[in-house]
């Protein structure tokens, strides 16, 4: 487990006053203890801090969790933490207010009446935000097995060949390659379909002429990958190069403009500019991109509402993309690794327009 993380939560906790925190989302309790299970809760104080779980994972726990002290519980769970809280003599617990059901927190309170829970506000995932070395390593692996699978998948493309297949064989490639599962169900829309920014994927089979959008990930080392590519079945008609082009350009000059001490905001405009100007904006209803690692969508925000300064070593995607009803859509989309002067494209296969013919 890197301390570190768990000393910037201790920062956070004494920047907002509050004795302790209660973390019970897999990702937020697994990037701050080092476990990889699930079905745990931890506590943290200034001097304390408690992993959480039952018999299924104790054995598991104690190999992976250090810093913290691994209990079992045998009683119910709100009971145990209730109990735990009091004994720290918790009178401020911070809690993850978006992630934990009423039901739990009805439960939590009705055994803590004297003690305040304060919103912690996404305090654990704007630590998150940056990634150190081992962080961006396993992300960077994800993305490379996710350029293999692209390269892979190309070979199989070709009229009559079903949504679902291509879908089917992504994963298996994907998991026959490092990774142990996929980021997110993957999309493979084409034709007339590809104007669905998360169409899933169905038995339609692939025709000439038709836009064949993929986006797909991985999760390796407990770290997600996201990348979009779009190619055409065929010849490209004029139509389709210019909304390819469009959408190419953007995510390009939003990868020379990507760097330190700009918004989020900042890069969603760069790109929306380029494709209202191209008569397009209507058709761009999504942000730009967001943030990736152990989740597939973190901070910070790459769209209108990304207020917040990009740092070196956060990880963000780059995805701007053309949806037109009853024609098609294109999308291209990249990791992008902010560096001390710009960017570093995690995302290695080609964007040139690819026409399988």
């Amino acid at each position: 487990m890197n301390n570190s993380r768990l000393q910037k939560l201790r920062e956070g906790l004494a920047l907002k006053k509050l004795d302790g925190a209660l973390l019970i989302s897999d990702s937020n309790r697994n990037y701050i203890t080092g476990f990889t299970g699930d079905e745990s809760y931890a506590i943290v104080t200034q001097n304390d801090a408690l992993f959480i779980t039952d018999f299924r994972y104790v054995e598991q726990a104690l190999k992976e969790v250090s810093g913290f002290t691994v209990q079992q519980y045998k009683i119910k769970i709100a009971e145990h933490l209730s109990n735990m809280i009091k004994s720290l003599d918790i009178k401020t617990l911070g809690f993850e207010e978006n992630l934990m059901s009423f039901m739990f927190y009805d439960d939590l309170k009705a055994n803590l009446r004297d003690v305040d829970f304060i919103k912690l506000d996404g305090l654990v995932e704007k630590i998150r935000q940056i990634k150190d070395a081992d962080e961006v390593k396993n992300i960077s692996t994800a993305a490379s097995i996710a350029d293999k699978a692209f390269t892979h998948i190309l070979n199989m493309i070709k009229p009559g060949v079903t949504e679902n297949s291509i879908a089917l064989e992504l994963e298996f490639f994907i998991k026959s390659n490092g990774a142990s599962n996929l980021s997110f169900p993957s999309i493979v829309v084409s034709g007339k379909r590809s104007s669905l920014p998360h169409g899933k994927p169905t038995a339609k089979a692939i025709e000439e002429g038709d836009f064949l959008t993929m986006d797909f990930g991985c999760i390796y080392n407990g770290y997600c990958s996201d990348m979009t590519r779009t190619v055409v079945i065929g010849k490209a008609s004029g139509r389709q190069k210019d909304i390819y082009d469009t959408v190419l350009y953007a995510n390009e000059e939003v990868i020379k403009k990507a760097r330190p001490e700009i918004t989020g905001k900042d890069l969603d405009c760069v790109a929306r500019k380029i494709i209202e100007d191209k008569g397009y904006g209507e058709y761009f209803g999504h942000g730009l991109g967001h943030g990736v690692g152990m989740q597939i969508h973190e901070l910070p925000s790459v769209s209108k509402r990304g207020d917040s300064l990009l740092k070196p070593g956060m990880i963000i995607t780059d995805e701007p993309g053309i949806y037109i009803p009853d024609f098609g859509g294109v999308r291209i989309e990249d990791l992008l690794l902010i560096t001390e002067n710009g960017c570093e494209v995690l995302s290695k296969s080609d964007k040139k327009l690819i026409e399988i013919v």
